[in-house]
């Protein structure tokens, strides 16, 4: 029997198409069909930072705000949610495969511009209120927080993100901003498996029995934040250092953020370094 020379050749597409499909790997879409068993290397992917801010505003003004033209947010969970089928509501805003402009001007641990490559939560808190006579910082509730923990959590699950992926609008925008503030519970979402905390005998380790409050040099402690992620201008004078400093400070010392350089910051962050290693 005779074999033509087009029956081979179809033959040897149907041989060739099954080496290069397996089952379960041709996906349809209507009028088209993809074959994903080859996967690239050169690949990074878009999620790499969850950044948590204040509104600064109550709830009705802060969805208006979120929603408008100039700036918007992943989510926004109110001081007090609403339930659904027992189970507290936050509000979607975008899309997390979308890019939100909640980040501005911003820098972590090597990449700027963070509304590319993060995830914006937004929690409804007036913030900071000046008085003739007081500065006060609204306190965050437990409910919004408890909401924050199943949100973040769930982000930071999806994403495979590190604990120093995690921080606030302050961290990457020190200049500019001071949200969450220094009544935000890092220390609470660090034992629920979200953002970075340091051990406190790693910190007196480090402090080596000096007084918490002995002056260090400036630019020592600048050289330890830079190394764990903190972006850092050379060109900066003494009052914008200070502001570094004091971001820093409020996340995780919170109880005294004046932005100075001295022994017990200094033992914080090298308690971060040994525990989660500098910025690569």
């Amino acid at each position: 029997m005779r074999i033509s020379s087009g029956f081979v050749a179809i033959i040897f597409v149907l041989l060739m198409s099954c080496q290069n499909s397996r089952p379960g790997t041709i996906v349809d879409h209507g009028n088209y069909q993809l074959e994903t068993l080859h996967q690239a290397q050169g690949v990074d992917k878009r999620i790499r930072f969850l950044v948590i801010h204040y509104t600064a505003e109550n709830f009705h003004s802060s969805l208006k705000t979120l929603t408008d033209e100039h700036v918007s947010a992943h989510y926004l969970l109110p001081a007090y949610p609403s339930s659904r089928n027992g189970k507290p509501l936050a509000f979607q805003l975008v899309p997390e495969e979308m890019r939100a402009w909640h980040a501005g001007a911003s820098y972590w641990r090597g990449r700027s511009h963070l509304n590319d490559t993060s995830i914006g939560i937004e929690l409804v808190n007036q913030g900071l209120s000046r008085s003739m006579l007081s500065t006060e910082w609204q306190p965050y509730t437990r409910e919004q927080i408890d909401l924050l923990i199943r949100l973040s959590g769930d982000i930071v699950q999806r994403y495979a993100l590190r604990p120093t992926d995690v921080v606030g609008h302050s961290d990457i925008a020190p200049q500019r901003k001071q949200d969450p503030g220094p009544l935000f519970p890092w220390q609470q979402l660090a034992q629920a498996g979200i953002g970075a905390w340091p051990d406190l005998l790693t910190v007196e380790h480090y402090l080596a029995g000096r007084d918490k409050q002995m002056p260090v040099p400036m630019a020592q402690l600048l050289e330890k934040l830079a190394r764990y992620g903190y972006g850092v201008d050379p060109q900066w004078d003494l009052q914008q250092q200070r502001k570094l400093v004091a971001a820093f400070q409020m996340h995780f010392r919170p109880r005294d953020y004046r932005g100075e350089p001295d022994a017990e910051s200094e033992a914080i962050i090298d308690a971060l370094l040994s525990k989660y290693g500098a910025a690569r």
